[in-house]
């Protein structure tokens, strides 16, 4: 049976990892340090890591991991990788024999054009492409790139532990009661997650059952969303790609 960590790194990151006891898989370590003394003080060897897009806080620990450990790195097709031994595009899968891990891969663009996602073992790697309660800023990709990659998680088993590799839950939460105040399970969800920060804990993983109640990114096909993207826009009967560019325009906005 597989354990799932949720790993710390830098102010608001995680690092995710699978292990068996014996030996882990590991997602976007963009810091190497929290990683190695996890694996080392369980006495655990590191098959592979799994890199979801080419930003430095996701790739920064690649080149010193492979080195030390002697892993594989999977990683989206783009050349600001570094030490990448598997290139994949969405469609592929990852098969880690020694962990008897299966994998399929997304093609998740949007926050980034090369940004891919895991699907396995029940979870959603999901990088940057959706946050607790939030979705990632579209650095690269346009609405409607985010909005089908988000159709693609969205179609998804409800029970899926959705990974995110921030921690932003609270900050979005505050900002998706903005549009979305009268949700109860949305303020059941604020209940619940300030009360795990309070005690030092992840908000993170959830599942994507709760990140269809709660997220309004995820929302962006319901009746309750293309009401505010119709006064948002001025313009009625916006399409689904127009809802979601105008809930990431209003947070940008709120962002400031």
């Amino acid at each position: 049976m597989l354990k799932l960590i949720p790993l710390p790194a830098f102010e608001d990151n995680y690092i995710w990892v699978l292990h068996d006891a014996h030996r882990a898989v590991a997602v976007d370590p963009g810091d190497p340090a929290p990683l190695a003394a996890f694996l080392d003080a369980h006495g655990l060897a590191l098959a592979a890591l799994l890199i979801t897009h080419h930003h430095r806080d996701h790739t920064g620990g690649n080149s010193w991991l492979r080195q030390r450990y002697g892993c594989a790195v999977y990683a989206p097709h783009n050349a600001a990788i570094p030490a990448v031994t598997h290139r994949l595009h969405g469609g592929n899968s990852v098969n880690i024999l020694e962990l008897d891990l299966h994998l399929e891969v997304l093609a998740t663009p949007g926050h980034t054009l090369d940004h891919i996602s895991y699907v396995g073992h029940g979870c959603l790697f999901c990088g940057d492409t959706v946050f607790g309660c939030g979705c990632g800023k579209l650095f690269e990709g346009s609405p409607a790139m985010m909005a089908a990659s988000l159709d693609a998680i969205l179609a998804l088993p409800d029970t899926t532990r959705v990974c995110c590799a921030h921690e932003y839950t609270l900050s979005n939460i505050d900002f998706a009661k903005t549009l979305d105040g009268d949700n109860p399970a949305l303020l059941e969800r604020e209940r619940t997650d300030r009360d795990l920060r309070a005690h030092g804990q992840p908000t993170l993983p959830s599942t994507l059952a709760l990140e269809k109640a709660t997220n309004p990114f995820l929302r962006f096909h319901s009746p309750d969303m293309t009401a505010f993207a119709a006064r948002y826009l001025n313009r009625r009967n916006p399409d689904p790609a127009e809802v979601f560019g105008a809930i990431r325009g209003a947070k940008d906005a709120w962002d400031g």
